[in-house]
């Protein structure tokens, strides 16, 4: 079973399980399958984070490819002359792009975890590319959306774009042969096709053309890095889910151990009682994730600490039960032991018990927008994901701090989180999504809808969503809550927004997930919040 955010990629990773492939196998193909079909975050220009569950071995695997700040950046790098951070160029100049980590995570994850060639692997996205697939509504109306963006950029324009500026019809065969040369020279030369040889002196001469910072040395320097994933425990079922530097996996457990001293289940589905105490609990991790949050490799994450029991049970003792506390009156814990929404995520599972979640992106939509000539691919703005200036929002109104401040060589915080849900000790469910700063509540509503009301995967991830981030102090319901509900919560004093489009979109996230029944049954399903999505399994 894949399921994925795009109809051709979904098709690619089954072609691979059909192919005698197994789960890794097909994530690695679904992965370079978006890079074409899906541009607005499928990438080789961007990075991301693998959760894999080995059934022969009984482990989980935490794979981190996320982009690395170039040798030549400085926490100051986007600060104007006022020391005001300049958005422009932290967003959507070359400055903005880290080193990708893509095309590395990938093809790590295949030579050990893998049991097909990599040509093998990749030659579905290769077709795609070099052959061409019908464009598809979903990317017709994505380019549509963001072509002022696009065209801005002479070499976007002209990989995306028909030779007098109009777009693709739906249905009318799309080619991008640029592409589909750099995927073959992945394909014949592993990761050393892309951050070595002609695919990086192109990459190197867009950014020297243009002020940006990635150099011959930081390609060479990339290294997708294997770390100890965040496990915690909700009412016996056992959550795998990724380490820092994503901020979810610590989050998601902190709120479960908050949530699993209340009786959620006797509240009701999305009642005001339940939505209250899921909004008070998310206000608190967000704010610990300001504070707390970065890199491992350069700041000491009190993972064991924000993810302990104890710690849950301080929180919960602060809910007030029936009215909301202003954001201003809660902080990051004061003393501990020493993600655009075009962000994508897949899930695969094969008939062997094993498991993939997988969530990466570039960022914004289409990252900054500028594709590297002669290769056909488009660079991140991972770089706006640090803390610019501690204190003042990134684009998705989140606050960072000492902890994800700019170094070189460091990883920006993200809350992308691919996460692996057990039962019984058998993987269950492999969940994870897209949305910025919403991602981390989006899951923790998928895994909880799964665990405390026994929902099927289709249910899980459909029923409507809410999101609280700490700043702003807003309550975002998506459509489908009731006026009732929605009175109520205004009632207890939250600030109650419906459909407003600010740092998220109308929906909340794009859950695409799958499920493993306890007869052995896999269930995929594709969420229906975003146009394309697709569950394929055989």
């Amino acid at each position: 079973m894949v399921v994925s955010q795009e109809y051709y990629a979904s098709e690619a990773g089954l072609e691979i399980l059909r192919a005698g492939g197994n789960a890794v196998d097909a994530a690695v193909a679904t992965g370079f399958a978006l890079a074409v079909t899906h541009p607005q975050a499928g990438n080789l220009g961007g990075g991301g984070f693998m959760m894999v569950y080995l059934k022969a071995e009984d482990r989980v695997i935490a794979l981190d490819y996320r982009e690395m700040a170039p040798a030549r950046a400085h926490r100051d790098m986007f600060l104007d002359e006022k020391g005001n951070v300049d958005n422009n160029r932290a967003r959507f100049s070359l400055k903005a792009s880290g080193v990708p980590g893509t095309v590395m995570g990938l093809t790590s994850a295949l030579s050990k975890y893998g049991t097909l060639p990599l040509k093998d692997v990749m030659a579905p996205a290769i077709r795609l590319a070099g052959e061409g697939f019908p464009m598809t509504w979903s990317l017709y109306d994505s380019l549509g959306r963001y072509q002022k963006r696009l065209q801005s950029d002479p070499v976007s324009a002209a990989n995306y774009f028909k030779a007098d500026g109009s777009r693709y019809e739906p249905g009318e065969l799309f080619k991008q042969p640029d592409l589909a040369a750099t995927l073959t020279a992945i394909a014949e030369n592993g990761a050393a096709g892309f951050y070595e040889g002609p695919v990086a002196d192109k990459l190197v001469a867009a950014m020297t053309a243009e002020g940006g910072l990635i150099d011959h040395e930081d390609l060479k320097n990339y290294k997708a890095v294997e770390r100890e994933p965040i496990f915690g425990t909700y009412r016996g079922y056992k959550v795998a889910t990724m380490p820092p530097p994503s901020s979810g996996g610590v989050h998601i457990v902190e709120m479960l151990n908050v949530l699993e001293g209340w009786d959620m289940k006797s509240f009701g589905h999305n009642s005001a009682a339940y939505i209250h105490r899921l909004t008070e609990t998310m206000k608190y991790a967000y704010a610990d994730r300001s504070k707390y949050l970065g890199d491992p490799d350069f700041f000491p994450v009190p993972v064991k600490a924000l993810t302990s029991k104890d710690y849950a049970a301080t929180i919960r003792a602060k809910i007030n039960p029936d009215k909301a506390t202003p954001s201003t009156e809660i902080g990051p814990a004061p003393d501990l032991d020493r993600e655009s929404h075009d962000t994508t995520h897949f899930s695969v599972a094969d008939n062997q018990g094993n498991m993939v979640a997988n969530t990466y992106t570039l960022n914004f939509t289409y990252g900054n927008g500028k594709s590297v000539k002669g290769a056909g691919f488009l660079l991140n703005n991972e770089m706006d994901d640090f803390s610019a200036k501690p204190g003042v929002p990134n684009a998705f109104g989140l606050l960072g701090g000492e902890a994800n401040a700019i170094e070189p060589g460091k990883r920006p915080l993200s809350s992308m989180t691919p996460t692996l849900l057990f039962k019984n000790g058998e993987p269950y469910m492999a969940t994870g999504s897209p949305g910025g700063s919403t991602i981390i509540t989006v899951v923790l509503q998928s895994v909880l809808n799964v665990m405390e009301f026994d929902m099927n995967v289709a249910a899980a991830i459909t029923v409507p969503r809410i999101h609280h981030q700490w700043y702003p102090d807003k309550l975002f319901l998506e459509p489908g809550h009731s006026v009732d509900t929605r009175r109520l919560l205004g009632q207890m004093g939250h600030q109650v927004k419906m459909g407003e489009t600010e740092a998220w979109d109308s929906v909340l996230g794009s859950a695409q997930s799958v499920m493993r029944g306890e007869n052995g049954l896999l269930m995929g399903a594709a969420d229906p919040r975003r146009p394309g999505s697709h569950a394929a399994g055989y």
